[in-house]
């Protein structure tokens, strides 16, 4: 198992307990326990966890995120098979916003190449979307967040509200019937709410996990969503919900 997938089963079980041990973990993960301590050294660097006598536990609050160089391999198979579904809703010559975070970026080089009108959310996804004389990319303006790369503030909320677009392939830190879109960033939630706004139609891209969190700040309710793209391992109690609330769900 290499650093990167060990990493993410960490901090699966981090998410799940609040605290983990290193002898718990090493069993779990199949490796040594003096791997298992190097690797909480290295997330503990990155400030996601604080080493304790014989573990760790976690620092991440409902307020917080995971770096994002971190997020992008979690669940990475599930994201690039998300990407794949959403790109096929989107028809040639829409005008497309794609969201920050991860998810976001997946979409994004999913996207790449098509004859589509673009307007990214995030710095990440500006090399995928600008490599193709086919894809019109528009960049909009406003404040990259330090190691996130995402857009935000009134510039980018700004060109939001000045153009009107076919779709909005939206990301979310969380996710229910109840609680709607969630996020942790205040000013990201902001954007995100400006690009529901703009657009005729909304694509949540969620995988199972996000169904399990609930994060700081409301973004919309499930009702200004049309269509869940999520993956296969969605508890049915939670596409039942969804589809109750006339949410059309792909699974992919």
């Amino acid at each position: 198992m290499d650093s990167t997938t060990r990493h993410a089963g960490i901090l699966t079980h981090l998410r799940r307990e609040g605290r983990v041990e290193v002898a718990d973990l090493a069993a779990a993960l199949g490796t040594s326990e003096m791997t298992i301590r190097r690797d909480l050294d290295v997330l503990a660097r990155a400030g996601v966890l604080r080493r304790v006598r014989g573990g760790a536990v976690s620092l991440l609050s409902r307020g917080e995120e995971l770096p994002f160089a971190m997020r992008e391999v979690e669940a990475s198979d599930a994201k690039q098979r998300m990407a794949t579904a959403v790109s096929g809703l989107l028809r040639d010559g829409e005008a497309v916003v794609v969201d920050s975070g991860t998810t976001g970026l997946a979409v994004a080089r999913a996207l790449a190449g098509r004859r589509l009108t673009v307007m990214p959310l995030s710095i990440h996804a500006l090399g995928p979307l600008a490599g193709s004389p086919a894809t019109t990319l528009l960049v909009p303006g406003g404040t990259a967040r330090f190691g996130e790369g995402s857009l935000v503030g009134p510039m980018t909320e700004a060109s939001l509200r000045s153009l009107r677009f076919d779709t909005v392939v939206l990301t979310c830190c969380g996710f229910s019937a109840t609680d709607g879109v969630t996020a942790y960033d205040v000013q990201d939630a902001a954007v995100k709410r400006a690009a529901v706004a703009s657009a005729s139609r909304v694509v949540l891209v969620a995988e199972a996990a996000k169904f399990a969190r609930t994060a700081l700040v409301v973004v919309c309710p499930v009702t200004e969503i049309d269509t869940v793209v999520t993956d296969v391992d969605v508890p049915d109690e939670a596409v039942a919900q969804l589809t109750a609330a006339g949410v059309d769900v792909i699974r992919a």
